[in-house]
């Protein structure tokens, strides 16, 4: 899959209790793949990704693709290489 990322939203997440290291975001990417990809959907992606900085290190907690038309999960993996552009996309977008 050719990921194409092409805007996004960000805020911060809190932790209450302090339980876990590092600060979490919640990234809304909007996405768009190939027309030939079976992912693919007329009115567009997004892509919800919970993510983690601690110390500089960034990692994905959790992410989801979501059809905009429907706002329905769509049950599909990131391939090695999208993970590590979509970790470095969202460290070079933290919020200040």
């Amino acid at each position: 899959m050719d990921l194409e990322i092409t805007g996004y939203e960000v805020e911060s997440l809190e932790d209450p209790f302090g339980l876990l290291a590092g600060e979490r975001y919640e990234y809304l990417l909007n996405i768009e793949v190939d027309e030939e990809d079976e992912l693919y959907r007329e009115q567009g992606l997004s892509l919800r990704v919970i993510y983690r900085n601690e110390n500089g290190d960034g990692t994905i907690l959790q992410y989801h693709f979501i059809d905009r038309a429907s706002g329905k999960v769509i049950d599909f993996a990131l391939e090695e290489d999208e993970e590590t552009q979509v970790i470095s996309y969202c460290k070079q977008h933290l919020p200040e």
